[in-house]
C-alpha cells in the first residue's frame, strides 16, 4: 500500500512576532514555526500562516496593510526566511 509522503519540515523553527492589531487577530504575540522547507520567503510564509488559523487568515486578509521585518530588516514578500530567523510583522508606522 502506497503512503502519502511525509512532509518535510525544518530542523529549526522561525520564531515570528504579531504587533498591534496582528496581535489581537491571530491571539498571539509570539510563536515559533516549523513550515515545510518549501516557505522560502516571506510571501511564502504568509501563505503558510494563512492556513493555521481563522485568525491569522484574518489578519493576513489586506497584506497591503502589513509590514514586516526579517531579523529587524525592513523586508518585503521576496526577502527569503531560513530556520532560526526572527520574523515581525506590524501595521504601517505614521508619525508626524
Amino acid at each position: 500500500m502506497n503512503q502519502p509522503a511525509p512532509t518535510v519540515t525544518r530542523s529549526a523553527g522561525l520564531t515570528v512576532l504579531y504587533f498591534a492589531w496582528l496581535r489581537e487577530r491571530t491571539g498571539t504575540a509570539e510563536e515559533v514555526v516549523a513550515p515545510p522547507v518549501e516557505v522560502a520567503t516571506v510571501g511564502a510564509l504568509i501563505d503558510w500562516l494563512i492556513r493555521r488559523s481563522p485568525g491569522h487568515a484574518t489578519a493576513f486578509a489586506s497584506r497591503d496593510t502589513v509590514r514586516c521585518a526579517v531579523n529587524q530588516d525592513f523586508a518585503d514578500p521576496e526577502t527569503p526566511v531560513r530556520p532560526g530567523d526572527e520574523v515581525a510583522f506590524f501595521p504601517p508606522v505614521t508619525g508626524g
